[in-house]
């Protein structure tokens, strides 16, 4: 009886990933593109300084700079980071 379970619950969990891959994923990683690109604009506004582009006052960036102490090492990298000027495009092949 319970071979018979798992051999069901592995069907069912493979078509949910068949779904979930044929539907949200491409919505999913967009999102999360987008919210990065949100976040680097934020942290440039507010912690520009530490790149030299001064935008905001330093009082209002010691005024955040606790909440963001763990994501400043990664944000230069990814900011400071050499790039093609192709990086940004998504070259999808849809309907070919």
């Amino acid at each position: 009886m319970s071979t018979t379970t798992n051999v069901w619950d592995e069907r069912l969990r493979a078509v949910r990933e068949f779904f979930y891959g044929l539907y949200a994923f491409e919505f999913e990683r967009q999102a999360l593109e987008m919210r990065g690109e949100v976040e680097s604009a934020f942290m440039l506004t507010t912690f520009g300084d530490m790149l030299g582009v001064p935008v905001l006052p330093p009082l209002y960036s010691l005024r955040l700079l606790p909440f963001v102490v763990p994501q400043i090492e990664a944000w230069k990298r990814r900011v400071m980071r050499e790039r093609e000027i192709s990086d940004k495009e998504e070259f999808h092949l849809h309907g070919v």
